[in-house]
């Protein structure tokens, strides 16, 4: 199958570069997957929408302040260090730039609001990669420095630095455990008032951690679908999660996920158990393509999603190639907004 045949075209100005001014105000497209039928309605409405008996599943991992600006101790220059996987307490495996002045056995130092922040290049891998180890003569860890001086890593089509709000609108209001980099932004439609109305419409939900990795923004290089490869991040499903997910799969009763990362752990997790999910951490490199069967998902709550992307890609899986590239075409006429902070996409 040919990458370019999930292009479409996009006018740039649909991408969205600044939440909406409210959150929950989004609004949704619904697709049909079977008739290929689209209908237009608001985010806030899904209580109305799904039906009682539905069980949600989302993805509450929590985003980290990962992209550092410093400078190289000595002689100045700024470094920027974009924090990918933790190794241990105090090191990293990060992306620095610019990468030809920092190798091992170079140190840069981070300062904001009062806090320092120490590096030092250990090791030097490829693309850019390097092992940093860190430390702070300021109280507290490592973390709790990295938490006050990093920056919200925005995605690379946000198009503006990283602002005040973002550290609150770049993140779910159902976040948890921290280690993502990039937001599961299907989630950041919700707020606390709509998952009430979920509740008090019959609506079962629940929730999986998938820490999002650097991977997310990994363009699709290769000229045919099954040359790329999706890089492994790590997720981790609860006993009490995992019963409720296989209590609607053996019930019949839909399972409606939210986002492209969740629906990655729990096809993954299904693969692993059989057809039913397995509790426990794991991690998975899964890339779900048009002739993926799903063994989990029975609806799709999800972004509209970069052209020619492994996460367009996961979506045409589920609603159907061409069905899923026409509800984009109708989107654009529309205007809807894309990305990150755009509106949503119901597929069912």
């Amino acid at each position: 199958m040919k990458v370019a045949d999930f292009a479409f075209d996009l006018p740039a100005e649909l991408v969205a570069q600044f939440p909406p001014e409210e959150r929950g105000s989004s609004r949704l497209l619904i697709l049909d997957r079977r008739t290929g039928g689209v209908t237009h309605d608001a985010i806030r409405h899904l209580a109305r929408i799904l039906k009682p008996g539905d069980l949600m599943v989302f993805n509450d991992t929590r985003v980290f302040p990962a992209r550092l600006i410093g400078e190289r101790e000595p002689g100045g220059g700024a470094v920027e260090v974009m924090l990918v996987s933790r190794v241990d307490d105090d090191r990293w495996e990060a992306l620095v730039h610019p990468g030809q002045r920092m190798r091992p056995g170079r140190r840069v130092r981070f300062e904001r609001g009062g806090r320092t922040l120490h590096g030092e290049v250990l090791e030097q891998h490829f693309f850019g990669r390097r092992v940093v180890r860190f430390w702070t003569s300021d109280t507290g860890t490592v973390m709790e420095a990295i938490e006050a001086i990093g920056h919200i890593p925005l995605p690379p089509y946000i198009k503006r630095p990283d602002l005040d709000l973002d550290r609150d609108r770049y993140q779910t209001v159902f976040s948890r455990e921290a280690g993502s980099i990039a937001a599961p932004t299907a989630g950041l439609h919700f707020t606390d008032a709509m998952l009430r109305s979920l509740d008090g419409a019959g609506v079962e939900r629940t929730a999986i951690t998938l820490h999002v990795g650097y991977g997310t923004f990994k363009p699709v290089r290769a000229s045919e679908v099954e040359a790329h490869t999706v890089d492994p991040e790590q997720y981790a499903i609860s006993e009490d999660a995992a019963s409720r997910i296989n209590a609607a799969l053996e019930s019949g009763r839909r399972i409606v996920v939210v986002g492209t990362t969740t629906t990655r752990a729990l096809e993954s997790a299904a693969e692993r158990g059989g057809g039913r999910v397995v509790a426990g951490r794991a991690e998975t490199s899964l890339f779900i393509r048009p002739g993926h069967r799903f063994l989990v998902a029975g609806g799709l709550v999800t972004n509209f999603h970069l052209p020619a992307s492994s996460l367009l890609m996961l979506v045409a899986a589920f609603g159907g190639r061409e069905t899923v590239l026409d509800a984009y075409r109708e989107a654009v006429k529309q205007r809807y907004r894309f990305y990150s902070y755009g509106d949503a996409m119901l597929v069912v």
